[in-house]
């Protein structure tokens, strides 16, 4: 197979951005977690778990279900897919009050 100029065999050459995203601190907690028990970027994670969703793919085996479900267990993380749409961030100054 013929490589594409700067590519390695096998793989594909990509620009990357870098992007402000928010994210639950939890979720964010369990992805970075998670990246590197593979051995992974966080952005790598990412954005194989959005290619795998775009196909409609399951991004996960079962390992990685199982090593999943402890990471969520560790960070506190109880929300689910059914919470997806539901999630509203707290008001800054409710966030210092509970801190107290």
């Amino acid at each position: 197979m013929a490589t594409r100029e700067g590519e390695a065999e096998g793989r594909r050459s990509v620009e990357r951005v870098q992007t402000g995203v928010r994210i639950e601190r939890r979720i964010l907690l369990v992805l970075k977690a998670l990246a590197a028990s593979h051995g992974l970027t966080l952005g790598d994670l990412v954005e194989g778990i959005v290619l795998h969703a775009f196909e409609g793919a399951a991004p996960f085996g079962p390992e990685s279900m199982a090593r999943i479900r402890s990471l969520k267990e560790v960070y506190g993380l109880d929300l689910d897919a059914s919470d997806s749409h539901l999630l509203v961030e707290r008001k800054a100054q409710a966030r210092g009050k509970a801190r107290r």
